[in-house]
């Protein structure tokens, strides 16, 4: 098994988990700014890891597309988007996921590849966004 076979494996895994939970969160202001809250502190602490270098990227424009439509200044996210998004920063934020962050490296390998994953999934939607983002600082 390839690592993009195995990758979307794990992927179609977590969505099959958590994505109910994360549909949740996503239709609940309370619950999403908390999850905000949560990611924030815990990209804060991770940032500079090296294993993360790779989606500092994705995770900060998730976490600005997030602030972003529950500040109500971005419309332009479909309940499917926001789904995957807040499932993807619910997974970072999860100590406990499939692989548990407290195993050195390996830990954090199931939270990147999900994170990836998603950003694949959601290119269109983060280039719409990225574009709207551009334009809010004209």
């Amino acid at each position: 098994m390839d690592s993009y076979t195995s990758g979307q494996s794990l992927f179609e895994k977590v969505k099959a988990i958590y994505l109910n939970r994360a549909e949740h969160i996503a239709g609940t202001e309370k619950k999403l700014g908390s999850l905000l809250e949560k990611v924030n502190q815990k990209w804060q602490e991770l940032s500079h890891n090296p294993t993360f270098a790779e989606v500092k990227f994705q995770v900060e424009i998730f976490i600005r597309m997030v602030k972003a439509h529950l500040s109500k200044k971005y419309a332009g996210l479909s309940n499917r988007s926001l789904g995957l998004l807040v499932l993807g920063l619910f997974y970072f934020a999860l100590p406990t996921d499939l692989v548990p962050d407290f195993i050195p490296f390996v830990g954090y390998v199931d939270d990147v590849t999900v994170l990836l994953f998603i950003f694949k999934s959601l290119q269109s939607d983060i280039e719409k966004f990225l574009d709207w983002e551009k334009n809010q600082n004209l």
